[in-house]
């Protein structure tokens, strides 16, 4: 018998809370339960409907008093950067010269990508997070091992190999061709595979030539289901040498708009310094602004305006994540921390509820895959994380003062790590026990 029931006090959001008495945009059970059976929620509600509905028989884990939440959802990680996070001293061009782009040229050897493609996965489920959207090394092997390691833990990740011709050492470099060519041979391997799904992976415009960024925009019009994935105006400098490398454009995201790679499944890394012009071409083409506030306070990069960007007349479409390399942790916890105090700096707050409407189903809309996962839904595919407020000492502390279920959410949020983290569950399957034993 594969069913099963989750009991536990679940929590699920149906839409964006307004506000943090905003009831109607959430579901929340004290004592609430999912069935689930071939890797699917197939009932959602309170434990005697969803046990009722079950019948005898079925065998019931019990998590509570923790919440029970779909697991978390990160926009945007650098797969091969595992092994430069914490690297000391300098903004992102320099960064990427001093530290990125030696580590990548590692990614030659196929065995290294396995090695971290499996330690990374390892990683994202220890801290709850079920799915993300990952860029691999310019080395075709490098994508077939995140992926090969992906479908093997049956996650829906999404992902792509970097295509990047120019303004970087050898090891790190494709050609056009050879980027189209592995990036189709890619498709046609992985795409669609089980719960893998492809992202065509321009790195960014400083990195490709003209004549790549043709071969982007051709596999985006040849693939228009696929996402597209690319970083925009996160340092000054950067967009600096973006217009020298295409004087011809009116800005940045004009570059990206020329060769056709805007659009509903376009995620946008970074997003801090954009004109009007560029707030409004994104929002009319339905592009994804990519927030990743510890990487942006880390390098220095600016303030991502996120309260700003949703409420304009135009607004934008935002996912969250950690990035990885430049940021600070693997933690969408940790992220949601840090974004707070960005927002806060920027003279706003965000109230937790938006925060974990956010880290699940906000993420899953963002990311055109919100029928599949993010919520807590019937017919959606089982990806849920277990959390304990209690899981620290100074945790449990402060939980003797926490009355309401937004204070332990935001307990949660400041103070949670992978330790607050009990239990994940992918495609119905525990997986974070499952590492910890192994």
């Amino acid at each position: 018998m594969t069913a099963k029931i989750l009991r536990g006090r679940t929590l699920s959001f149906l839409r964006w809370p307004e506000t943090i008495d905003d009831h109607s945009a959430w579901r929340f059970e004290e004592d609430g339960a999912l069935l689930i059976d071939n890797g699917r929620i197939v009932a959602a509600g309170s434990y005697a409907e969803v046990a009722k509905k079950a019948g005898a028989g079925i065998e019931t884990v019990d998590h509570r008093p923790h919440l029970i939440l779909p697991g978390f959802l990160d926009a945007h990680v650098h797969v091969p950067q595992m092994q430069i996070i914490a690297s000391y001293g300098a903004e992102l061009l320099d960064w990427l010269n001093k530290y990125t782009f030696p580590e990548e040229s590692k990614f030659q050897n196929a065995q290294h990508g396995r090695r971290i493609a499996r330690l990374f996965l390892d990683e994202m489920l220890r801290h709850g997070t079920t799915s993300v959207v990952a860029y691999c090394s310019v080395h075709k092997s490098s994508a077939e091992a995140f992926f090969a390691e992906s479908h093997e833990r049956n996650m829906l990740n999404i992902a792509g190999k970097v295509m990047m011709d120019r303004n970087a050492p050898d090891g790190v470099l494709d050609t056009p061709q050879t980027g189209y060519d592995d990036t189709k041979a890619l498709i046609a391997e992985w795409h669609g595979k089980g719960r893998q799904l492809y992202a065509i992976t321009p790195r960014f415009a400083i990195t490709s030539t003209p004549e790549q960024m043709e071969m982007a925009g051709a596999l985006c019009r040849e693939h228009p289901d696929l996402h597209m994935q690319t970083h925009l105006s996160e340092n000054h400098a950067e967009i600096a040498f973006t217009q020298e490398l295409y004087p011809w454009s009116r800005d940045y995201t004009d570059v990206y708009e020329h060769y056709g790679l805007l659009g509903k499944r376009s995620l946008f890394g970074h997003c801090i310094h954009l004109s009007e012009r560029e707030a409004d071409a994104l929002s009319q083409s339905g592009s994804v602004a990519v927030f990743c506030p510890t990487s942006n306070l880390f390098l220095g990069s600016g303030l991502f305006d996120y309260q700003r960007y949703r409420r304009r007349e135009k607004p934008l479409r935002i996912a969250a994540a950690t990035d990885v390399g430049g940021g600070t942790n693997y933690s969408m916890l940790r992220t949601m921390d840090e974004g707070y105090k960005v927002i806060a700096l920027n003279g706003e707050k965000l109230n937790p509820f938006q925060s974990f409407w956010q880290l699940t189903r906000g993420n899953a809309e963002a990311l055109s895959v919100a029928d599949k996962v993010g919520t807590l839904e019937e017919g959606t595919d089982a990806d849920i994380v277990v959390l304990d407020a209690h899981a620290t000492p100074g945790m449990r502390l402060r939980m003797e003062m926490v009355e309401t279920l937004a204070e332990e959410l935001f307990l949660l949020q400041t103070l949670g790590d992978d330790r607050v983290v009990r239990e994940v569950y992918v495609a119905g399957r525990p997986a974070k026990s499952a590492i910890v034993a192994g």
